[in-house]
């Protein structure tokens, strides 16, 4: 991907980010992370595609996740079919805009498609193509589970530090929300969680993950606005 003509990149805005708003921390004008994506990539220079009928494809993970394995394949297999011709059989890569449904595409698919997880995208398909004009000043960031199973914290870091003077990396084995395991068992993400506002220095404002269930949990119990790592890099590059 050397060329303006070869900027191409099939985006697979994940079930959750279509579906839920923003944060209460968010003002109304801001925009909503699919919105967002759109937007930086355009400003990157890429030329997006979007896989047809894409609101009725899931990676399967909430299907996984329940124990009803068959439904999984169903939604896996279509979407992989679907992104396949979307990437032209794996011509173009395609970005996930959550770690976990990359994680669970990556397990589940074949190795024909270039899936991205979003930290690796960022990092070595956009950031190139932007200039950073105004750091941040602290921030802080939680690599979510299959972030720590994929072997990507270092890489989230040094996203992170190219966009912030100070990082914070928040130190959880698992935040405890586990899906929408949050929103049924709030205990899980309290204890979870329980260190973590002792981590989070008096000047941090601003947290970023790549997780939004995930980032719910996070802003609840740190009282810090929590969002998409997206929205840093949006900011420090617009």
């Amino acid at each position: 991907m050397n060329t303006a003509t070869d900027l191409k990149v099939v985006y697979f805005p994940s079930c959750i980010n279509r579906s839920m708003g923003k944060t209460h921390f968010q003002d109304s004008d801001d925009l909503q992370l699919t919105e967002l994506t759109h937007r930086l990539l355009v400003r990157a220079g890429f030329t997006i595609i979007y896989p047809e009928s894409i609101d009725s494809h899931c990676c399967g993970m909430p299907f996984s996740s329940k124990g009803y394995a068959e439904a999984n394949h169903t939604q896996s297999e279509t979407l992989e079919k679907e992104l396949l011709k979307a990437s032209e059989n794996g011509k173009y890569p395609v970005l996930y805009d959550m770690s976990p449904c990359f994680y669970h595409s990556k397990e589940e698919f074949s190795k024909s498609l270039k899936i991205v997880d979003p930290i690796e995208f960022m990092l070595d398909y956009v950031m190139p193509q932007l200039t950073v004009k105004k750091k941040k000043g602290s921030v802080a960031v939680f690599p979510v589970c299959s972030v720590k199973k994929i072997g990507m914290t270092e890489q989230l870091t040094a996203l992170s530090k190219l966009c912030a003077d100070s990082v914070t990396l928040i130190d959880s084995n698992c935040c405890g929300f586990a899906g929408d395991r949050g929103f049924l068992i709030p205990e899980l993400n309290e204890h979870g969680l329980r260190d973590l506002k002792a981590q989070i220095p008096a000047s941090c404002k601003d947290g970023f993950s790549t997780s939004r269930t995930c980032e719910i949990g996070l802003e609840k119990m740190s009282g810090i606005d929590f969002k998409s790592i997206f929205y840093l890099i949006e900011e420090v590059t617009r």
